[in-house]
């Protein structure tokens, strides 16, 4: 297997599952109601603005693996659009996904040599520390995700 397969499967796997941690994207949001996926608790973000959070990183990077450029701002990372409806958390769900599949298969065609080249500014440093990056980030909200959603299940299971 080669270093773009196995860096684009990798990276599907944080989504998808198949990783070693048993835990991914996908599999954490399913049964996450709309009402859920708003709700805060205590002072931490909501399962939705995290989701957005994944998302608006793969979807920056992802604009650079197609040619584009580079213009991510971390004070618009968390500018999650209203979700008022199931529809609306699906949307944002799949949306995501998308763009994760867009991404990885972006990856899987990279030439080996390009993840030792300079990834749009030098000081981003190259190809292999930027799709590792957005794995490693993707693990980071996704252990989040996961404690959210456990302590709302916990809080409406001692609210029946």
């Amino acid at each position: 297997m080669n270093l773009s397969k196995q860096i684009a499967t990798h990276f599907r796997q944080v989504f998808l599952g198949g990783n070693w941690t048993s835990s991914n994207v996908e599999e954490t949001l399913s049964g996450i109601t709309w009402l859920q996926a708003t709700q805060s608790i205590y002072t931490l973000n909501s399962i939705a603005s995290l989701t957005y959070h994944i998302n608006y990183y793969v979807r920056e990077v992802l604009k650079v693996l197609e040619g584009g450029t580079l213009d991510a701002h971390d004070k618009f990372s968390f500018d999650c659009p209203p979700v008022l409806s199931e529809k609306d958390w699906q949307d944002l769900k799949d949306t995501m996904l998308a763009n994760a599949e867009k991404f990885a298969a972006l990856i899987e065609a990279l030439p080996e040599e390009k993840f030792a080249e300079v990834f749009a500014m030098e000081k981003y440093g190259n190809y292999y520390r930027n799709m590792h990056g957005i794995i490693e980030h993707t693990h980071y909200h996704l252990g989040q995700i996961a404690l959210i959603k456990k302590i709302l299940l916990q809080q409406e299971s001692h609210s029946l």
